[in-house]
């Protein structure tokens, strides 16, 4: 009568592993997104017509000096243009300049001809949103 035997109950883990591999693999991915772009503090200019840009490859930094920072390096007109070129595609590159609130319009001009030498063309400006803690 093996009809009425009782079968010895067994628990599944491998279903039980995968989930865990998935929420592991979810959180690494989260955090990686938490962690913010490494850069200079600065006091961006405000606008009231700003608006949400896809995020960008490279963030550069422009100091009231018009010196450009990126990636913990101070970079000059020619280093960048260098830069942007070893990057491959420069037409799909997506470029912001973060430039101080206090910096020449002069000065972003000659950060934007270098990214164009480069032939980047898609080049943003960071702003705040006007009113959101200036």
């Amino acid at each position: 009568m093996k009809y009425f035997e009782a079968k010895k109950a067994r628990i599944e883990i491998i279903p039980m592993i995968d989930i865990m591999f998935f929420l592991l693999v979810f959180f690494i991915l989260v955090t990686l997104h938490m962690i913010p772009d490494a850069g200079l503090a600065s006091r961006l200019p405000t606008s009231s017509t700003a608006q949400a840009l896809p995020r960008p490859q490279i963030t550069l930094a422009v100091d009231r000096a018009g010196v450009v920072h990126f990636a913990q390096r101070t970079l000059s007109p020619a280093q960048l243009t260098a830069l942007l070129r070893s990057r491959g595609n420069p037409q799909a590159l997506q470029v912001t300049l973060a430039g101080d609130k206090d910096t020449s319009l002069q000065a972003l001009m000659r950060v934007m001809d270098a990214c164009r030498e480069a032939g980047v063309t898609r080049i943003g400006l960071a702003a705040q949103v006007a009113g959101a803690g200036a």
